[in-house]
């Protein structure tokens, strides 16, 4: 009981109206938390350490990989349409004047 009145701030009461299944699925979670607490715990401090003794001039590794997020298949496709009606209506003059606008020289030639 001690370990629910500490952990989870439970009364007697609500303990003893746990049934065994019941707590045994809350000490699993309890146990599952604490092991993905302890691994994000060592690889902060291995990827602490390994950029503190790093080669001077190399990179820092990142503690979290940013992870790119998924393309909305459906708003592409639809923005994809739309472009080609721009450039059928209009032709690539939008190409020339979005460099134009940032300063740039629209590329010639290649592909």
């Amino acid at each position: 009981m001690a370990f629910f009145v500490v952990n989870f701030g439970y009364t007697k009461s609500a303990y003893l109206e746990l049934t065994e299944t019941e707590k045994s699925f809350i000490r699993k979670e309890y146990e599952r938390k604490t092991i993905n607490d302890a691994t994000y715990l060592r690889d902060s401090v291995l990827n602490a350490v390994s950029n503190a003794m790093r080669k001077k001039g190399s990179k820092f590794q990142e503690l979290f990989k940013k992870k790119q997020s998924k393309a909305d298949v459906a708003f592409n496709e639809q923005a994809m349409d739309v472009v080609l009606e721009v450039e059928e209506r209009d032709g690539k003059s939008w190409v020339d004047q979005i460099y134009h606008a940032n300063g740039l020289r629209t590329p010639k030639g290649g592909n």
